[in-house]
């Protein structure tokens, strides 16, 4: 009885701690994500690993990863979590003219992004130009979403870097607060260029 008692005390109590401060850790502060298809380049790449904040305020600029089976009516099977960047925040319009962003009129800093990848594919079904308000009338958004000018309390319009291939806010709408699970952030070791264009974008927003 003493040896289960001392085994106990000196092991199994400890290691349960240790576990469950790493769960809270990881659910409640930071953890890591993959990035799931190219829809992030040339920032982001398929299969790379990322860090997630889990704390703190969200901005323009700023790539988060959210639960996307709570967004997108018409995810594929297999997926469940999207990395995106924030475009608008909450009371934001939200324009794009001949692969141009404007949020509230002014022009946002794509740096980014080279010319090509602001517009090659950013037009298609939308046209040279769309507004939240010309998007949220197109059927294509949940109902909740629908017939809306300005970005909603609590919500987020997101967009993918590789606009051309990105399944993002175009589509399915607005992203509700609660079903982002936090900031992504590059370790120090990634490209400089890349680490200001995830990490510090939300700084120099509109340039």
């Amino acid at each position: 009885m003493n040896v289960f008692k001392n085994l106990m005390k000196e092991w199994v109590i400890p290691l349960a701690l240790v576990a469950l401060l790493g769960w809270c850790f990881t659910q409640f502060v930071f953890t890591g994500a993959i990035v799931n298809g190219s829809s992030m380049e040339p920032n982001l790449l398929n299969r790379q690993y990322v860090g997630v904040n889990r704390l703190g305020n969200l901005h323009r600029g700023d790539v988060v990863v959210f639960d996307a089976t709570q967004e997108d009516p018409q995810i594929r099977p297999g997926n469940k979590d999207y990395v995106k960047r924030i475009i608008g925040v909450p009371g934001d319009t939200v324009t794009y003219q001949n692969g141009n962003l404007y949020v509230n009129g002014k022009m946002v800093n794509q740096s980014y992004l080279s010319v090509d990848e602001r517009t090659q594919g950013t037009a298609g079904e939308f046209g040279t130009s769309w507004s939240l308000a010309s998007l949220s009338a197109t059927g294509m958004w949940q109902e909740k979403d629908q017939d809306k000018s300005v970005v909603p309390a609590d919500a987020y319009f997101v967009l993918g870097d590789h606009r051309s291939v990105s399944n993002d806010g175009r589509y399915f709408g607005f992203v509700d607060r609660n079903h982002i699970f936090g900031k992504v952030v590059v370790p120090f070791w990634y490209d400089a260029a890349v680490k200001d264009n995830i990490n510090h974008q939300s700084q120099h927003f509109f340039g």
